[in-house]
This record gives structure tokens, C-alpha cells and sequence, in this order.
């Protein structure tokens, strides 16, 4: 078949395909995705940081959001079509926003001793990612247990920079995002692994539930990305975690502000 044809991928999830739908495949997932996009993509706009933020950082942000917003895109149309295409344009998408995030927030003291500026960093992140993308062509069904164990590495920067904060507001938002992930991370696995049971039950729809608690758990993420950030490449100011609309809400939108220290006389 071709590679655009419905259910031409590698990969079916869970979910009975065409049972909602003639045209969606997977109809919940589909939705979930939309759900992703929606919890994620708009509060983003928070996160732009107040005072006087760097031109690059609104840029560094943008560039975020068109990686997320293909990310969301791709995924809808691959569960709603369950093509080759589809599921390749899904998976790279994820590995294409990772380089970013990668490219402009990684911290400089991890960089490897061979890279000496960001700009060097920035090339060896897009040399990997080239040949990552092009080695995604090789085994398609290992792609996403791939880019999950992506997360680990992260989690473990995560605990590495936590290590140097007394800040109890950024504990506390880095385990909010652990215990979001880790929810996520249970659905994935259980809606790949334990399929036999959910369909036994009719109850199918744990993919679904990932893409919403992934992105419940990369609300936090990217907020507490940028607070390190600014830590390392704006030291003359005072990065603060706050959240809209409180902080009594079980769910929120946390963002960043800048306080810029007065100079004593």
C-alpha cells in the first residue's frame, strides 16, 4: 500500500479503529492530541518573561511553539489515519522539538569539553539530530520507547539542578512535573503493553490519557526549563515561579517573572 494509506504504520495503538468515525481511525486519540494541543500550546503564552526580557528569548519561545504546534498537528493526523507517513511525521516532530529545547536550554556547564560556545552546541544538536532522523527510518516500532527514554536524561538535569536550589516553589513544580510524567509514562506503557486487558474490559483509551498527562507534565517542564535558564544566562536578575490564576488551584498555569535587583549606592 501506499505510504499515506490509512493503517499503512508500523504501530496501532489500543484503540479499535473506525468505531466513532468512518474517517478517524483512532477517534479518541485523535482527540486527545487536540486536548494536548489545547492544554499546552495556548498557556505557553505565559511564559514570556516580564520586565525587560532578552529578543532572543522571545524567539527561543516562538520557535517552541511552532515545534509544539507541528508535534500536535502530526500526531492528530496519525491517529486519525494510522499511516506510515503519519507515524514518521509524529515521531520526528517529538525528536525536532527536543532539538530545540536542547539547542537553546541546555545548560553551558554540561555542555562536553570539545564545545566551547552555543553556537558549536547548536551544530553538534542538529548533526545528532539529522542522523537521529535518518536512523528512525531503520526500525519505526523503536522509535517512541527511543525518544520516552529521552525523558530520563532530563529528569536526570532535572535532579542535577535542583541539587543548587533552595527555592521550595521550584521543588515543589518539579514534582508536580515528575508525578504528571509518571502518570503519562504508566499510560503509555499500559496501553502497549496491556492491551489484551483494556480491550477484555472495553475500556481502550489509556493512549488517549498519555497525550493529556504528557502535557499536564510539560506545563511544568517548560517553565522550570526556563527558570534554570535564566539562572545561568541572566544572572543580573532574579527569576520567580508564579502561577495563574493561584497558587491554592489544583491545576495551574505556572510562568516566570524577572526581578531585577536594585543596585545599592
Amino acid at each position: 500500500p501506499s505510504i499515506f494509506s490509512y493503517q499503512s504504520a508500523e504501530v496501532d495503538w489500543c484503540e479499535s479503529n473506525f468505531v466513532r468515525s468512518a474517517v478517524i481511525a483512532e477517534y479518541y486519540n485523535t482527540d486527545g492530541t487536540s486536548l494536548f494541543s489545547l492544554l499546552l500550546l495556548t498557556p505557553l503564552s505565559f511564559l514570556v518573561l516580564e520586565e525587560p526580557p532578552r529578543a532572543c528569548g522571545r524567539m527561543e519561545l516562538c520557535h517552541l511553539r511552532v515545534s509544539l504546534l507541528l508535534a500536535g498537528l502530526f500526531s492528530m493526523y496519525f491517529h486519525m489515519t494510522l499511516s506510515y507517513v503519519g507515524q514518521l511525521l509524529d515521531e520526528l516532530s517529538i525528536l525536532w522539538t527536543l532539538a530545540v529545547a536542547y539547542s537553546f536550554w541546555y545548560p553551558q556547564c554540561y555542555f562536553p569539553k570539545c564545545i566551547k560556545t552555543r553556537r558549536h552546541f547548536i551544530w553538534l544538536t542538529g548533526i545528532t539530530t539529522v542522523i537521529s532522523t535518518l536512523m528512525s527510518f531503520v526500525k519505526p516500532t523503536l522509535n517512541a520507547y527511543a525518544l520516552n527514554c529521552i525523558a530520563f536524561h532530563l529528569l536526570y538535569l532535572t535532579w542535577k539542578e535542583l541539587k543548587k536550589c533552595n527555592d521550595k516553589r521550584v521543588h515543589r513544580m518539579a514534582a508536580v512535573m515528575v508525578m504528571w510524567w509518571a502518570l503519562a509514562i504508566t499510560s503509555w506503557i499500559s496501553d502497549r503493553w496491556l492491551c489484551w486487558l483494556w480491550q477484555a474490559i472495553n475500556f481502550p483509551y489509556f493512549h488517549s490519557f498519555w497525550h493529556v498527562l504528557i502535557a499536564l507534565s510539560l506545563l511544568y517542564c517548560c517553565p522550570l526549563v526556563i527558570y534554570f535558564d535564566v539562572s545561568y544566562e541572566m544572572p543580573s536578575f532574579k527569576p520567580k515561579l508564579e502561577y495563574w490564576p493561584s497558587d491554592s488551584w489544583p491545576v495551574v498555569v505556572p510562568y516566570v517573572t524577572l526581578e531585577e535587583p536594585h543596585k545599592q549606592c
